[in-house]
């Protein structure tokens, strides 16, 4: 059986735009007829996602798999790590919780795990055409070149050519390239086949003279000058710009809280693309304001992160928020914090045994456990969003008991959240994606202000991302030498011009 070709992308540093690049490479190949897949062998992010079998991966191959057109699977992400303190994270390794590790015992374990990475790659290669690679901060970072897995370490494993990309928005971009060359060994820089400048903004023949000097110093050619796109495509991780996003300027004014240990804030994406919601991030007291709506998303670290809500002052504005009429949701963490008491006698969260009172305003109960709950679901809404239809998945250690109303019932039935008044809290991550929910909650807050409500019908999140998607790859194709970026895979290029 024939083998799928690859080819990796990586970075200068963190941030420089390689899961973007990567989505756009899956969707070009799948634009092109190719069967394309993503892969990382090790991912650090607190953004995850459930596939359909139940197993926990890194919502960048996610994004990467959705734009190539393919089913997410965890094989596209082997190796993922939540950090839950500054110096250690949780290890998931083909989906399921290894358990939580300090940063020097995962170092000494990870080569371990090489077994894990290829098993997960070489069935990729069974089943497409094309495998997208997707390295982790930067190849140069010498103190951990010994034991690397994910950069060139893997690149080496799978015999995969690599594009190296910088980001020129955040300044200096032809040191980050050069230095970043020259730091590789001489077999190392042998595999890259290609320099990318990312996020550029402005006239590219100012550029020309840098690219020439560049390509003379590194003896590597240029391969593409990609423009800073804009496009809206699901971001990964506290690097994100939408967290920096401060200032409402729709009719509506939606705040969510930026906890410390955030995660899977994509879940708010739709509400953005509302006309009437505006979405801004809030990370203290004088930034909060006089929301429409409160929101306190997913959390990696729950009880740390009621702590400090509790310490920031935050905790006492939601509180007076809530009791001003003000609507709160909770999603996951942020839906344990809003309940009663956050049981955590087995140091599963917080590290050290401890019961913690909640905001006490969401009649429940929360027990935390080693076991963590993994599913995907669809459910539908209950008042005061009655009938909208939700898709999303759930994963969380927690379990909640609620004596109130529930949020929403899935398909069979069973109920599932809690609603008291104008507070309401879910488990369901992805809960706005169907378009639905984003429409009746935009209404009853509208009914709220006495404002019109939007007649149009909802755009489902699914509908979004492949117009993003087509954006993103356009842009990109323009950009890159497509022909050199093939023949870098042994393959010519299907819409070469004769």
């Amino acid at each position: 059986m024939k083998k799928a070709r690859c080819i990796m992308v990586q970075g200068t540093m963190s941030g420089a735009g390689k899961s973007l690049l990567c989505a756009a490479l899956c969707r070009i190949f799948a634009q092109d007829g190719y069967r394309a897949a993503p892969f990382k062998s090790q991912n650090m992010a607190l953004n995850s996602f459930v596939t359909r079998d139940g197993l926990e991966m890194g919502r960048a191959q996610v994004v990467q798999a959705q734009a190539a057109g393919v089913e997410p699977d965890v094989r596209m992400n082997p190796i993922l790590l939540k950090p839950s303190s500054d110096v250690g994270s949780q290890v998931i390794v083909n989906g399921e919780v290894r358990g939580d590790m300090p940063a020097r015992e995962y170092f000494r374990h990870k080569k371990a795990l090489i077994p894990d990475i290829l098993r997960a790659y070489d069935s990729l290669t069974d089943e497409f055409d094309i495998i997208v690679i997707e390295g982790a901060g930067s190849p140069a970072e010498i103190n951990l070149k010994a034991d690397d897995i994910v950069n060139m370490g893997l690149a080496k494993l799978v015999d995969a050519p690599v594009l190296l990309a910088g980001d020129i928005d955040r300044g200096g971009v032809f040191a980050q390239l050069y230095g970043t060359v020259a730091l590789l060994e001489s077999d190392e820089r042998a595999r890259i086949c290609g320099l990318i400048i990312n996020k550029f903004r402005g006239d590219v023949e100012i550029l020309r003279p840098g690219l020439a000097m560049l390509e003379e110093k590194t003896r590597l050619p240029v391969v593409g000058v990609v423009p800073y796109l804009q496009v809206d495509v699901e971001d990964e991780d506290s690097l994100a710009p939408r967290l920096q996003n401060k200032a409402a300027v729709k009719p509506l004014d939606v705040a969510i809280v930026r906890l410390p240990h955030i995660s899977n804030f994509t879940d708010f994406m739709p509400l953005e693309q509302h006309p009437l919601l505006g979405v801004r991030y809030v990370a203290g007291t004088r930034e909060l304001g006089a929301p429409d709506l409160l929101i306190l998303p997913g959390t990696k670290n729950t009880v740390n992160d009621l702590l400090w809500l509790r310490q920031s002052g935050l905790e006492a504005a939601v509180l007076k928020c809530a009791r001003g009429g003000t609507p709160v949701l909770g999603v996951c963490g942020g839906y344990q914090m809003l309940g009663e008491t956050l049981d955590d006698t087995h140091g599963t969260e917080g590290g050290r045994p401890q019961t913690l009172r909640g905001l006490g305003l969401l009649p429940t109960r929360t027990v935390f456990t080693a076991e963590k709950r993994r599913t995907q679901v669809t459910a539908t809404a209950t008042p005061p969003f009655a009938g909208a239809a939700l898709t999303g998945y759930e994963i969380h250690t927690g379990r909640t008991a609620v004596q109130g109303a529930p949020f929403c019932r899935y398909a069979d039935g069973t109920p599932e959240g809690c609603v008291q008044g104008n507070v309401f809290g879910t488990y369901l991550h992805g809960l706005f994606d169907s378009g639905e929910l984003t429409a009746r909650l935009a209404d009853y807050l509208c009914a709220r202000r006495g404002l019109a409500a939007e007649t149009a019908a909802p755009l489902t999140m699914a509908a979004y991302r492949e117009q993003q998607f087509d954006l993103l790859a356009d842009g990109v194709r323009k950009a890159l030498d497509m022909d050199a970026v093939y023949a870098a895979m042994g393959l010519a290029n299907p819409r070469r011009e004769v």
